[in-house]
């Protein structure tokens, strides 16, 4: 991924270096889980080391990155390096190491999607009497409440990070040798190292883990990002001028356009619409990994090094994002009650058409007569109720022309986000 997007911390699990070294630790674990080496053996293995630019340099000889990095790591154990490697295949350290590597990604992306939940969480309580209108299609519908709308996405996200500790758990390693058979070493030494590493092991692998474990976590990536921008769109439509209900964070100094300085633009919510787009892109390639030929072959291998550092970077960066488009929105209530005002009350058409049917009049009756004057209200920007008044209409208009009515199970539903834990 390219550095305007990698945070440094999650940029760090990625590096060569890390990739590398995730080898490394399964290279270790793998020989101290072994019969044969002695105790001076085993500390000549731990205290062996690398180069990513020894690495290349053998890689160059060899043309195989694998191979390349076992003949360094085994040169700099000495004599005990004969060890190292000792009855493995290449996807043993591999497919481990990345499932290292995955988990240590899953260590930061899953507490700041809980995060982010929390916060939505918190900001919809905030705003749980803040009044605006619902709108379907794009068109106003009836009254709402900014908090009932936030609290949608608090929930969505609290969802996508279950979604991603899930994915992420799941996530195995193996050693199982040439085409899975354990032939060489037997299950109880591969359960040996993955307990040394701390992961789980696959249940039967083909000398490949599986790749529709990594396509699940693509996807659940994919999902989550998927949810960011839904929020994202939000912000961005009531950010528009004519709307102006809300405002993603302008800082200081910053500039919405390099021609128009009036400019404050939704930059932070389109970054986030346009990288989302990666992400099902990449969830896609996951999907095509799933089919490899016979036990093994590497067509999965190549993408692979693209689409999981990336996908897990831009996740990372999404999360921020948005984060900071949460804490930090600037929510115009004053423009939302004046925006519930544009149709002239037409939004009440339901509670007009309701309390008729309520009197005695059949519904599609009911219907047209408030359908006529909704419209003649909108369009002519007369009150709705003045004409309904005017037409000598029967109906409590005191009780059917209360913005409160729509708002009155705000507060039970919001309870319903206590299921949302808060970040420890």
């Amino acid at each position: 991924m390219i550095a305007r997007y990698t945070r440094p911390e999650i940029g760090a699990v990625w590096t060569d270096e890390a990739r590398f070294g995730a080898m490394r630790d399964v290279e270790v674990a793998a020989a101290e889980a072994l019969d044969g080496p002695t105790p001076e053996d085993l500390d000549a293995i731990r205290a062996a080391t690398f180069t990513v630019e020894a690495i290349d340099e053998r890689e160059k000889i060899l043309d195989h990155d694998t191979a390349a990095f076992v003949d360094v790591l085994a040169a700099s154990a000495g004599p005990a390096g004969r060890w190292i490697h000792y009855g493995l295949t290449s996807s043993d350290v591999v497919d481990t190491g990345m499932a290292l590597q995955l988990r240590r990604a899953g260590a930061l992306l899953v507490p700041a999607a809980r995060t982010l939940a929390w916060e939505l969480a918190e900001k919809a309580r905030e705003h749980a009497d803040t009044l605006c209108v619902g709108r379907t299609h794009g068109v106003h519908a009836e009254p709402t409440s900014f908090g009932l709308k936030l609290a949608g996405y608090a929930m969505e996200a609290h969802r996508n990070a279950e979604r991603l500790e899930r994915a992420f758990a799941q996530i195995t390693g193996a050693i199982s040798g040439a085409v899975g058979t354990y032939a060489t070493l037997g299950p109880d030494y591969e359960e040996r190292v993955m307990a040394n590493l701390g992961l789980r092991h696959e249940d039967i692998s083909t000398q490949v883990v599986p790749r529709d474990r990594h396509s699940e976590l693509l996807s659940s990536i994919a999902l989550c990002g998927a949810g960011l921008e839904r929020f994202a769109t939000e912000i961005r439509h009531l950010q528009r001028t004519e709307v102006r209900e809300v405002e993603e964070p302008f800082r200081k100094g910053q500039k919405g356009s390099s021609a128009m300085p009036h400019k404050r633009n939704p930059v932070v919510c389109e970054r986030i619409c346009g990288l989302a787009r990666v992400l099902r892109g990449n969830a896609q390639v996951g999907i095509e990994n799933v089919a490899l030929w016979h036990e093994r072959d590497i067509t999965h291998s190549s993408a692979e090094r693209i689409v999981l550092p990336d996908s897990t970077i831009l996740l990372d960066q999404l999360l921020a994002l948005t984060l900071r488009v949460v804490r930090g929105m600037t929510v115009h209530k004053d423009r939302m009650l004046a925006n519930l005002e544009l149709t002239s009350g037409a939004l009440f058409s339901q509670r007009v058409l309701l309390a008729l049917v309520s009197g005695g009049m059949q519904r599609d009756d009911a219907y047209r007569i408030v359908q006529r004057f909704g419209q003649q209200a909108w369009d002519t920007q007369t009150p709705l109720r003045s004409l309904l008044e005017q037409d000598g209409v029967e109906i409590d208009f005191d009780a059917v022309f209360d913005y409160s009515y729509y708002t009155r199970f705000v507060p039970e539903v919001l309870a319903r986000l206590e299921v949302i834990p808060s970040p420890s």
